[in-house]
């Protein structure tokens, strides 16, 4: 059995679940069909799929946060800084922090 896989991840981006889930049900999600945020990112980075993509994009449940009207958003390159994306906000303008 492997115990090691390799991934091209140049690094991690956390979206909270269920903030992003919530704003979508309320239409006021991401990007022009309203979809989750994780979605809309991958889509304007063209990340790709699972462990083969640039840059991982992954749901995580509640962080604990639960801003309102907004997602928190964790960059594995500085978990000390927690980013909250407020909802309709431009995906292209948090693409270009999360490359």
């Amino acid at each position: 059995m492997k115990t090691k896989v390799r991934a091209n991840w140049s690094h991690a981006v956390l979206v909270c679940r269920k903030c992003s889930k919530k704003l979508a049900k309320k239409d006021l999600g991401f990007g022009p069909d309203d979809k989750r945020l994780a979605v809309a990112l991958k889509r304007e980075l063209g990340a790709g799929k699972g462990r083969k993509a640039r840059v991982g994009i992954v749901e995580v449940p509640c962080l604990g946060i639960c801003p309102k009207g907004g997602v928190v958003v964790i960059d594995s390159r500085r978990p000390q800084e927690w980013r909250i994306v407020a909802a309709g906000a431009d995906v292209a303008d948090e693409a270009v922090l999360l490359r």
